[in-house]
């Protein structure tokens, strides 16, 4: 074991935090001692604290806000399952300890206490059956951080644990055993994870030794104390010599602390181990069945020895080798994950080790959106290169590349035939792509065509109306085109040559904002069977065998059709040169070539073919020696390449395809509402928050609701096309903008809204969308027959409905909030999302967003 480096691996992060409760003291005596506010901000913060660390790309962090009991068995299972790299399991909420205190639980949200007997604890997690699970995961490391009562605890469970793979688990623990903390006010994150997220969000390399050490000097100086009065300080418990690199430090290049040199004359105890490893190597069975044993001993001996010095470089394997030369590489968002697996292969290969068993580069890889991307190489060069607080492309996009690799050579021309300003950055790409894969629609096996004919030599609108003759209940979905090429080259096909966008867009079936990746996509439609089973996916073909791994044992099984006016992938290597970037320029040129030479050599080629790509020449075979399930192994009529022209006047159309729109605002404002009012995160402020989302020709209005008899509303904000600064003054006055001393009736409000959208758009086909924001406190007005005619409407209507619920919970499966949005085609969204980002999203989908 070693200090671990997860770059290039597949790595997970599941956040739970338990912030509400079923059952707490307060209501009944064998509940929980209370809610926990603060713990809402804790997983918003340590989320987005962990997506600037560049150890966790795109879909990696996984968030659990407030999970019943078997809700997280089940996501625990699947984080234990995905993952091949680093596994961080983050826990806050209430934990409690047996009598003994040997054991600890960790408790969900629908956990209680049975009465008389204290050590059993139905609906938490006992922590030793969790380290089991992480234990038998396939990660190679798993970190541990616990932020509840009792934490510490849990280092002496992990001690005594006797499970195998102990050792790859690093426990970080938020204070001492047997302590109770401070749960916070809820105004802001608890103490602890406060603390380790400002630490997260700073600047540089940073291993978990380091930031262990911090956090216990912030903790510290900060006076924070247990409810024992004496001071909260965190614990850590881990195998000597172990280390895990937590944020990789963008914007410069990576090197390891230095680790702790042995003296000159190594002691005769490292001179001994060396000889048993030597035995090892020739075989010498006694060593093989002694050698653990005989390890420790002499590792323990040896520390006394040294004191303490040299173990670090034993563990670490070659302690003389020099930091290696560190290279950028961005990539478009659906190349992601085979371009780390290519690095990850590169890293220890022959052709990156020197004789001494050194790694000559080191490699970090991260994705951007591809229409950042070329934005940014075109004509923000000079911003990246030299930042400023309103134009950071470095916080925006990514670390300045040294390589680029888009999704399609035309990117290339995008970038310098539109190039403006100061130029910093000078593109070099190969002639050639060095793979190919096209874009197919995959449709479920029971909703495929006839044969193979069937599947080629076809435009994608012909293929969509076949899918609908044989089920008219069939739908398509599409990632977003602003984020990876695969979904702008079928943007291409799906607008069919002609200037009607937004025909082309209403081909599509989509519930919220669209699923960044083609991955994503593949992912996501498992959690619905019905959907999974009736949806058919516009993706790139290599997804058709690399893209099943999330959910293998519930996914449909697809059939690959292959639409000839849709251009395929093509990975391209480009070389990014930067002005003023010649300190190290030979080394970082030769570190390049090295890569450049492997990947589109036989080295890459072997991740290529396992991953399911094809070649570029000719009639582009695959260049694994057997298909994927539903793949063809050569296709007919593939489309030409495309043109950067072409992929830009799409852009600009998808852009344009779905304004100027028309949003209908319910703000709940009855009394419930008061402490869920004031601030950022009140009614009023998120949707303040959310009118960047319109523009000057979008329409809108906003209703408060409030009383149970008429119309259930009144006027805030008359509806039609208004300034932004107007709407912002009607919310910000207090005397119109309040809350009432009245109870309301969304069952009343809803259907009036619905009316009333559904009479405004009988005439065109503007997008439009109705927001509810609401606290759900009188939803008790939605059950029954009363919400059984809110969702007849909203199928009737036609006007998708985006619930928006304050309190966590409000859009679990079978809650009104959760059906009313399914019904229309809207979104839920609540407490355990991040509610400003998400309705902004939600709103700028149906308005221009250029106010």
């Amino acid at each position: 074991m070693s200090r671990y480096d997860p770059r290039g691996k597949t790595n997970r992060a599941l956040l739970v935090g338990v912030s509400e409760y079923d059952y707490v003291t307060a209501e009944t005596p064998d509940g929980v001692p209370g809610q926990l506010p603060a713990v809402h901000h804790n997983r918003n913060r340590l989320k987005n604290a962990l997506h600037h660390t560049g150890v966790f790309g795109q879909g990696e962090i996984v968030v659990c806000p407030s999970p019943y009991h078997d809700v997280f068995d089940e996501a625990l299972h699947h984080a234990a399952q995905e993952t091949d790299g680093l596994l961080l399991f983050y826990f806050a909420g209430h934990g409690i300890v047996s009598n003994s205190g040997a054991e600890l639980f960790l408790q969900m949200r629908n956990a209680r206490v049975s009465a008389g007997l204290h050590d059993v604890f139905p609906n938490s997690a006992r922590l030793l059956q969790v380290l089991v699970e992480l234990a038998g995961s396939r990660a190679e490391r798993v970190v541990v951080v616990l932020d509840c009562c009792y934490a510490g605890n849990a280092a002496g469970i992990w001690q005594n644990f006797k499970g195998p793979h102990r050792e790859k688990i690093l426990l970080l623990m938020s204070v001492q055993s047997n302590r109770l903390i401070d749960g916070g006010d809820g105004s802001g994150a608890t103490p602890f994870t406060e603390e380790l997220v400002q630490l997260l969000d700073d600047d540089g390399v940073l291993w978990l030794s380091d930031l262990y050490a911090e956090l216990k000097n912030r903790m510290g100086r900060a006076g924070h104390v247990t409810a024992f009065g004496d001071a909260q300080e965190p614990q850590a418990a881990w195998e000597p010599g172990e280390d895990v690199l937590l944020r990789r430090g963008f914007g410069q290049p990576y090197t390891r602390p230095p680790t702790p040199q042995p003296p000159p004359r190594p002691s005769p105890w490292i001179r001994v181990l060396g000889a048993l490893r030597t035995r090892l190597r020739n075989g010498t069975a006694w060593v093989r069945r002694h050698l653990r044993a005989v390890l420790v001993l002499l590792l323990a001996l040896a520390l006394t020895a040294l004191g303490g010095y040299g173990i670090a470089t034993l563990a670490a394997g070659h302690g003389s080798c020099t930091p290696p030369l560190e290279l950028r590489v961005m990539t478009d968002p659906d190349l992601e994950s085979t371009v780390r697996s290519a690095a990850a292969t590169y890293l220890t290969s022959d052709a990156n080790t020197t004789g001494a068993g050194c790694r000559r580069t080191g490699i970090t890889v991260y994705s951007a959106g591809a229409a950042d991307a070329v934005t940014a190489l075109r004509e923000r060069t000079d911003a990246w290169q030299d930042p400023g607080e309103d134009d950071d492309p470095q916080r925006d996009v990514g670390p300045q590349p040294d390589v680029w690799i888009p999704a399609a050579h035309a990117d290339v021309g995008r970038v310098t035939i539109g190039q403006e300003g100061r130029v910093r950055a000078q593109v070099e790409p190969d002639q050639a792509p060095f793979a190919y894969s096209p874009v197919v629609l995959a449709v479920p096996n029971g909703l495929a065509g006839g044969g193979d004919a069937q599947r080629t030599g076809r435009s994608l609108v012909e293929l969509i109306d076949d899918l609908e003759k044989r089920d008219s209940k069939a739908d398509v979905r599409r990632t977003d085109p602003e984020y990876t090429d695969g979904a702008l080259l079928a943007t291409m096909g799906l607008y069919g040559g002609s200037a009607d966008a937004r025909g082309g867009e209403q081909r599509l079936t989509q519930s919220g904002p669209p699923a960044p990746t083609a991955a994503d996509l593949l992912c996501t439609l498992p959690d619905n069977e019905p959907v999974d089973n009736s949806t058919a996916a516009l993706v790139p073909e290599f997804l058709m065998k690399s893209g099943v791994g999330c959910d293998q044992t519930t996914r449909t099984r697809r059939t690959a059709e292959y639409p000839d006016d849709v251009p395929g992938l093509e990975p391209t290597f480009v070389r990014v040169r930067w002005q003023d970037g010649d300190r190290d320029k030979d080394a970082r040129q030769n570190a390049v070539d090295g890569f450049h030479d492997w990947l589109t050599g036989e080295g890459g080629r072997t991740v290529l073919a396992a991953d399911g790509f094809r070649g570029v020449s000719g009639e582009h075979p695959l260049l694994a020696t057997k298909p994927a399930h539903g793949v063809l192994r050569a296709p007919d009529r593939l489309a030409e390449p495309a043109e950067g022209t072409a992929m830009d006047r799409v852009l600009d159309k998808y852009r344009s395809a779905n304004g100027p729109g028309r949003v209908l605002f319910l703000l709940d404002s009855s009394g419930s509402m008061q402490g869920r009012w004031d601030g950022p995160s009140g009614g009023p402020g998120l949707l303040k928050q959310s009118l960047g989302g319109l523009g000057p020709q979008d329409e809108y209005g906003v209703w408060a609701v409030y009383g149970t008899t008429g119309s259930g509303h009144t006027d805030l904000l008359p509806f039609g096309p208004h300034k932004n600064g107007e709407a912002q003054r009607v919310l910000a006055d207090r005397n119109r903008t309040r809350v009432r001393d009245a109870e309301a009736d969304p069952h009343i409000a809803l259907l009036a809204a619905l009316k009333d959208m559904a009479g405004r758009g009988k005439d065109d086909d503007h997008p439009q969308l109705i927001v509810y924001l609401t606290d759900d406190e009188d939803d008790n007005r939605l059950k029954g027959e009363q919400l059984t005619q809110v969702l007849d409407k909203a199928h009737q209507a036609g006007v998708p409905v985006a619930m928006v619920s304050l309190t966590s919970g409000g859009c679990d499966r079978g809650r009104a909030d959760a059906l009313i949005s399914e019904t229309s085609g809207g979104r839920c969204l609540d407490a355990g999302d991040d509610l400003g980002a998400g309705l902004h999203d939600e709103v700028a989908r149906t308005g221009t967003g250029k106010q």
